[in-house]
């Protein structure tokens, strides 16, 4: 029975009405749920087929095309209500495999069309394909990304819809926009996978290395981003993962071109990069994006730097986040190949800085120096910002914009390192492939800007329950460095920092002077992570003067007592 053409255009603008406001809510908004987002993906699946069944024309090849197109909507639904478990990864595989799909059959159906129509439809298919094949490019596509993707195909079949298929030249100026525009977001979303760093074959250790941890393997000059007046190069060493097991990393050696006898030497720690092999700094900006704004500083005092990539950045992974037994290893490893450098000239004296991670594992190195590498004289131990509270750090990282970027690395990292901590216990569902995603990039890559989305979009945290609890909590404090340091130590703390906070630092110190560490902690006002070791902070003029007295043999002070 033919439906009467008033109840058919009543349908028709209801669905096309539907479909719009569905579309344009997920085009403008993401949700805050991924339960939510599926939910609403599923309902504009289902309204998509109608929108197909109810446009469908009367030549019977295009017809069977329309059938097709609302079938795939209908499987689409199907599958993802099947699907619930896998979360987001169900909605971008299905989002990107229907949009793909559907192009293609624009395309295929442009070719029987003529004039107007026929560009029209190709225009949309390019579109559409182009919008799928984003979404299956980028496998960690965002709740933002894929409302995005899905809201503008449902708007686009809505107002097809609506209009009854009536084509003209500003609809086709239209498509041609939403196709240009695709095509855009598709190159920019490569090009952003083509620009995340990668190793070269210099992280690559040949096939017979030296048993010993410590020993050089390989160096080559480096230039890129080096201050005038300064000599640099690029290291390959063995070192040892926190397991024991041997390994090798890589490192920067930077020392001023016009020197005079043995160099003492600032072995430097960086802050968080990320956690993926290409998150080395000797691959990033080499100094900058470990939070190193000293060097010219350091090359005026006629020291020479070594700044270790940690084991796992740049050469095969993983990479011991916050797991002290392997930074440590890494920091003084550097420093005893960098001596082998004999171009270098580096001398005995060694004073160990640290940031944020690399405070953490500023201290572990100076903890595991009498046992694991006594022949690496530390003549002291500076520790800014340090990481050292890791139970109190993981406690306040959902009080943080985008604390779940660190939050990401250090489950990840844990859950690889340790057989006992498994990312499932921690995350909920829909939020693993996000967190999956996010250890896989550098904090510096452009795309972060995706997970920094991805995770401010979110009504819950990534957490399921509370992170500090049962094996993870018992490995945090399994690295909080708690281990005597005989060198003087320097930590330095800015008062405003929201990240390493001034409470969980101060809970710390009290801790280390509890068991009587000697400590010279200082506090900075006005300056929080960051700005705490920039050149022109206070903190950073001490740091150097405090330097000066260690390798002039001063007792360093001591502010526990």
């Amino acid at each position: 029975m033919a439906i009467p053409p008033a109840v058919l255009t009543v349908l028709r603008t209801s669905v096309a009405l539907v479909l719009v406001a569905l579309g344009a809510v997920l085009a403008v908004r993401p949700f805050a749920s991924l339960a939510v987002l599926l939910l609403l993906v599923v309902v504009g699946l289902v309204g998509l087929a109608a929108g197909e069944l109810i446009d469908l024309p009367d030549d019977p090849v295009h017809r069977r095309i329309g059938q097709a197109r609302a079938g795939l909507a209908l499987l689409a639904a199907v599958v993802l209500v099947l699907w619930t478990g896998a979360g987001i990864v169900a909605v971008v595989l299905v989002v990107g495999i229907g949009l793909l799909a559907h192009g293609v059959l624009d395309l295929w159906t442009a070719r029987r069309l003529r004039g107007t129509e026929r560009w029209n439809t190709a225009l949309g298919g390019v579109a559409s394909a182009a919008l799928g094949l984003l979404a299956l490019a980028w496998p960690d596509v965002s709740v933002v990304l894929v409302g995005v993707l899905f809201g503008v195909r449902l708007v686009l079949l809505g107002a097809r819809v609506l209009t009854g298929r009536r084509r003209n030249g500003r609809s086709v100026a239209g498509s041609a926009l939403v196709a240009a525009l695709a095509l855009v977001l598709l190159a920019a979303g490569l090009t952003l996978d083509r620009a995340a760093p990668r190793p070269d074959a210099f992280y690559t250790a040949p096939a017979t290395v030296p048993s010993e941890p410590g020993r050089l393997v390989r160096s080559a000059p480096f230039t890129r981003d080096i201050p005038d007046g300064a000599q640099a190069w690029r290291i390959l060493y063995t070192t040892t993962r926190d397991d024991g097991v041997p390994a090798v990393a890589s490192a920067l050696v930077v020392v001023p071109r016009e020197r005079r006898g043995p160099l003492p030497v600032v072995a430097w720690a960086h802050g968080t990069t990320g956690i993926a092999r290409g998150c080395a700094p000797t691959l990033l900006d080499p100094l900058a994006s470990g939070a190193f704004f000293a060097i010219d500083e350091v090359l005026a005092q006629g020291w020479a730097l070594v700044a270790t990539d940690y084991v796992g950045l740049g050469t095969a992974g993983p990479h011991p986040y916050l797991i002290g037994q392997g930074e440590g290893r890494s920091v003084l490893d550097a420093t005893r190949a960098a001596r082998e450098l004999a171009e270098a000239g580096l001398g005995e004296q060694t004073v160990v800085w640290g940031h944020s991670q690399g405070g953490h594992a500023a201290l572990w190195a100076g903890a595991l120096a009498p046992s694991y590498a006594p022949d690496v004289r530390l003549d002291g131990v500076a520790a800014l910002a340090p990481a050292a509270n890791l139970p109190a750090l993981v406690e306040s990282l959902d009080e943080v914009t985008g604390g779940e970027i660190f939050g990401s690395y250090v489950i990840d990292a844990y859950a690889r390192a340790y057989d006992d901590v498994r990312l499932a216990d921690y995350v909920r569902p829909i939020a693993r492939p996000i967190v999956r995603e996010i250890a896989a990039r550098c904090l510096s890559e452009p795309s972060t800007l995706i997970s920094v989305a991805t995770v401010l979009s979110l009504d819950k945290p990534v957490w399921s329950g509370d992170p500090n609890r049962g094996a993870l909590a018992a490995r945090l404090r399994e690295n909080v460095p708690a281990g005597p340091i005989t060198a003087p130590v320097l930590l330095a703390q800015g008062a405003d920092d929201t990240l390493v906070t001034p409470a969980a630092q101060d809970a710390y110190v009290a801790e280390r002077c509890a068991d009587g560490q000697a400590l010279d902690h200082r506090s900075y006002p006005g300056r929080d992570h960051l700005s705490l070791v920039a050149a022109d902070s206070p903190a950073m003029a001490d740091l150097l003067a405090w330097t000066e007295e260690r390798f002039a043999g001063q007792p360093g002070r001591d502010t526990c007592s």
